[in-house]
């Protein structure tokens, strides 16, 4: 059975967000073959075991009265978006909390962990851009790429806006 498809994140096996698992959904109470590894917030103890299919329909954040991103970054768009985002959306695993991503007045796709080439790669409008987000100096930001690790610390994400494809790279540190 084919994963179902989240239009904010495109491929949360390869984000490491949804895992191959023979374990029972606690949701649905079947076993699909997948299990969801990011955040959940809810008060659920233990963290309930979900399933992609409940995360789309929605109905584990509505059974668990939780949600798998913080809705106050995405507070300036339109509440469907930010609805689909936090309650039907896979979220990822983060240092500190994850902050998703919006241009456009729309989300942003999460596309996982940034590749240190695409980070070297970065230079002129796209860099400065890149340091006016972030809040760094140009020798920062050279340290921070000379020592970046993928699933490191600091971790730099990838998130693509879906209208104009502009890459975003928040930075979090543990």
């Amino acid at each position: 059975m084919p994963l179902p498809k989240f239009r904010y994140h495109p491929d949360p096996l390869a984000t490491g967000s949804i895992k191959p698992s023979t374990a029972v959904c606690d949701c649905c109470g079947e076993a699909r073959g997948f299990e969801y590894t990011a955040s959940f917030y809810t008060r659920q103890k233990p963290k309930p075991i979900l399933c992609p299919w409940c995360i789309e329909s929605g109905d584990a954040a509505r059974k668990y009265d939780g949600a798998f991103s913080d809705d106050y970054p995405l507070q300036d768009l339109a509440p469907e978006i930010v609805q689909e985002v936090c309650q039907r959306t896979p979220g990822y695993n983060s240092w500190q909390q994850e902050v998703w991503q919006s241009h456009c007045n729309d989300a942003c796709e999460f596309l996982g962990d940034a590749e240190l080439e695409e980070l070297r790669a970065l230079a002129g409008d796209d860099l400065a851009a890149q340091l006016k987000r972030s809040g760094m100096k140009d020798q920062h930001w050279t340290s921070l790429v000379a020592k970046y690790q993928k699933g490191g610390s600091p971790a730099v994400y990838k998130f693509a806006c879906r209208h104009c494809r502009t890459v975003i790279y928040p930075i979090d540190f543990s």
